[in-house]
């Protein structure tokens, strides 16, 4: 396919608004040269054209892509052809016929890479990339990022990628519980929470500390859990906590300064505000209505 099937005029078909749009491959220098030459050209994002307004636009769009054609490198197409003789791209996403054409799953790494390229351009027809040899360097250029773009994409790889972050989450799912199951939370040794008082940590809201091991922690893992340990494991114990009752969070007066954002991150426990007290508040109404209907319904059902 000549380079100069890819230079269009559609003549506009709107009687209120003479003028024409304009078809040609994207190009720097080229999209410059014709704002310079249309001044007031506009692009039509979703029709994907210039139009350029005037009774004249046809036979101006004419003359300008006359003269772009000619100035052309004629040659550059047979040294295309040479390079890729000499070094050819050999892929399943490449096929090559009077031009190169690139058909890939949809990406946008793909899209961008091939904007980016000279002279190459969207088939709507074909539903393929086309790029003239003239751009054959170009497009070698970015042909591996290309290449990963397009496989990353293929149906077979997303599905795996589904899979594999499925299981992941359902990893990490299974170890969060496990670890809420064993009540219990790192603190600083040097900086203790309260006992028996209400306060927020990072990882479970709002809770009650009941006991504290003084041997510091050396499971390097619980850093995953527990992120605000990694500046220096060494340095945290266990702590033990339970949920606190309804009347110990109405009875909880709210914090009425901000924590410092550093101090909570590198002990992970702070004084409650009035929105975290109010939360846990209205989480333990939840479960004390669930408790209380599940003891109706078998109380009900004994009855019976």
């Amino acid at each position: 396919m000549e380079i100069a099937s890819a230079f269009r005029i559609i003549p506009s078909d709107d009687d209120e608004k003479p003028g024409a749009y304009a078809v040609f491959p994207y190009d720097r220098d080229l999209v410059r040269r014709f704002r310079e030459a249309f001044t007031r050209a506009r692009w039509r994002g979703a029709d994907e054209r210039w139009f350029v307004p005037g009774t004249t636009a046809v036979q101006r769009l004419n003359t300008w892509m006359a003269n772009e054609l000619q100035n052309l490198d004629r040659h550059a197409d047979e040294k295309g052809r040479d390079a890729f003789a000499f070094e050819p791209l050999e892929s399943p996403y490449l096929t090559v016929a009077d031009d190169l054409r690139v058909r890939t799953p949809y990406s946008r790494t793909v899209v961008e890479a091939l904007r980016s390229i000279p002279w190459a351009y969207w088939d709507p027809e074909e539903r393929i990339w086309r790029v003239p040899f003239r751009s054959y360097e170009e497009l070698k250029a970015r042909w591996p990022d290309i290449e990963e773009a397009a496989r990353r994409n293929e149906p077979a790889a997303r599905q795996k990628r589904r899979e594999e972050q499925r299981a992941h989450v359902s990893e990490e799912t299974n170890r969060l519980q496990t670890e809420r199951r064993r009540r219990r939370f790192p603190v600083p040794g040097d900086d203790l929470p309260p006992m028996g008082f209400p306060v927020s940590t990072e990882r479970w809201g709002v809770v009650v500390f009941e006991d504290i091991e003084s041997d510091p922690i050396e499971d390097p893992g619980m850093a995953d859990l527990y992120p605000h340990v990694r500046s220096d494991p060494p340095r945290y114990v266990w702590a033990r906590w339970r949920m606190p009752t309804l009347q110990e969070v109405y009875h909880t007066r709210p914090s009425r300064t901000d924590e410092d954002p550093e101090l909570r991150t590198s002990r992970g426990w702070w004084w409650s505000g009035r929105e975290e007290l109010r939360e846990r508040a209205r989480r333990l109404r939840e479960v004390e209505r669930a408790q209380r209907a599940r003891h109706e319904a078998r109380k009900a059902s004994a009855e019976v």
